[in-house]
């Protein structure tokens, strides 16, 4: 079985996003980078997969500026086969990243791709879905348990009262959540292996895709300063003002 697996290069996670001046986006230049966290998860599920025999290659693709390589080169670290790097230094939409992920998947022939249930920046969480409507597969979504069977997926994912475990057959889309797993930090040795492993490189419009933008970003804004708490003197204070302040109850 072979398996395409996202990678997003995104700020860090630990990193404090900030706002330009001019309110067009947020601050990159000189920031932090990462892969997109979910999109770690969703790399070290394969990574398990193809340890236990049942995943014969890993083939990693990222889609954005040509910095985007290094994220692709930390996935090869991790233990993933092979990178696509799909460069586009325009904002790229999830509707445009799926049709993509569809050209690359008529390409590569994958039984199974998986992707983060998100990404970070934009939490979209579209990508996946899309995904899955274009070439028309199954598709899991929020994944926090999965097995492969014979021509099948068990899935374990999360819904609003609970876990819900379903059975789809492959080929299929999966994006993954948070509690599936915890990703490998890759090793040194396996860092410098990462140098020499191939990632190839195309265009949206090499694969026949019009990555043109659909919407545009009027402005983005810090968002406002929470305010100070206040200390009451008893319980009786404090239901008034939430009956008479805050309105929360009756």
């Amino acid at each position: 079985m072979k398996v395409l697996v996202g990678v997003k290069r995104v700020l860090d996670a630990y990193v404090k996003a900030r706002v330009k001046p001019d309110g067009s986006g947020v601050v990159t230049d000189n920031v932090k980078m990462s892969m997109n966290p979910f999109d770690e998860i969703a790399v070290e599920q394969a990574l398990r997969f193809k340890e236990a025999g049942q995943v014969e290659e890993i083939v990693a693709v990222s889609i954005g500026p040509a910095k985007s390589e290094e994220t692709i080169r930390t996935a090869l670290a991790m233990g993933a086969d092979r990178g696509i790097l799909v460069e586009a230094d325009a904002e790229i939409e999830p509707l445009a990243v799926a049709k993509v992920f569809k050209a690359l998947v008529e390409k590569e022939q994958p039984e199974l791709v998986l992707l983060g249930k998100q990404a970070i920046d934009d939490d979209c969480n579209q990508t996946g879905q899309m995904l899955a409507a274009l070439l028309g597969w199954a598709q899991g979504t929020f994944i926090s348990k999965i097995e492969l069977g014979d021509g099948n997926v068990t899935v374990t994912r999360e819904v609003d009262g609970g876990l819900e475990r379903a059975q789809i057959k492959t080929p299929a889309v999966v994006t993954v959540d948070l509690r599936l797993n915890e990703p490998r930090y890759a090793s040194l040795p396996n860092i410098m292996k990462a140098k020499k492993k191939p990632v190839d490189k195309t265009t949206p419009a090499e694969l026949g895709v019009d990555a043109t933008p659909r919407i545009t970003t009027l402005e983005v804004q810090e968002p406002p300063p929470r305010a100070a708490g206040v200390k009451v003197a008893s319980v009786a204070e404090l239901v008034d003002k939430l009956r008479n302040e805050a309105r929360v109850i009756g």
